[in-house]
């Protein structure tokens, strides 16, 4: 699959429309970190990240599908659109009691949640202003609950970063950093009850 990193995304897109089924593998293996930087900027409370990081791939599956060469938007950006959306309409058909876990869910990202805020648009602004509220005070309680190692733990898990790289990052053993992600999840638990 090397041969495939000389070639832009367009060029790789050129050559899916072609049944070039290792070109779509290496794009959508090139594009899966910000899938699963994505989703693990939600937490699901009884759900799994899995289930998002899941519904990600099937928007970023979708935009190789759907991408359009020629059009305005890279397809970086038109990708980063199409799993947003994925991600926002698990969560929104969990809303419809469809899927359990999904049916209450709070952004641990400023970025992600600014950007739930404005593809809600059936919410009044007073629910949005409070709904910010409340994530901006989770949050800071959710800080305040963590060491300053499981902050950094968390910061750098929800940058898309796996155990072992953040073991690497912080200068710590895998084991070490398994059981702070297993504390942070825990303490927002309690957070959330």
């Amino acid at each position: 699959m090397s041969q495939y990193e000389e070639y832009t995304d367009e060029q790789l897109l050129s050559l899916t429309k072609q049944n070039d089924k290792r070109a779509e593998e290496y794009l959508l293996d090139k594009y899966k970190t910000i899938v699963r930087k994505k989703a693990r900027a939600m937490y699901l409370v009884g759900g799994e990240t899995d289930d998002l990081i899941q519904e990600g791939m099937l928007g970023l599956f979708k935009a190789v599908r759907d991408y359009q060469t020629g059009k305005e938007a890279s397809f970086a950006t038109f990708a980063s659109l199409c799993i947003d959306r994925q991600i926002y309409n698990a969560i929104q058909s969990s809303n419809r009691k469809k899927h359990g876990p999904l049916n209450s869910y709070i952004s641990l990202s400023d970025e992600e949640f600014e950007l739930e805020l404005r593809q809600v648009s059936e919410q009044s602004p007073e629910a949005i202003v409070i709904g910010n509220e409340q994530a901006q005070g989770l949050r800071k309680i959710i800080q305040k609950t963590l060491s300053a190692f499981e902050n950094e733990v968390l910061k750098s898990y929800l940058a898309g970063n796996d155990y072992v790289q953040i073991a690497e990052l912080l200068d710590k053993e895998p084991k070490s950093i398994d059981n702070a992600l297993q504390r942070i999840r825990n303490k927002v638990r309690g957070c959330l009850n």
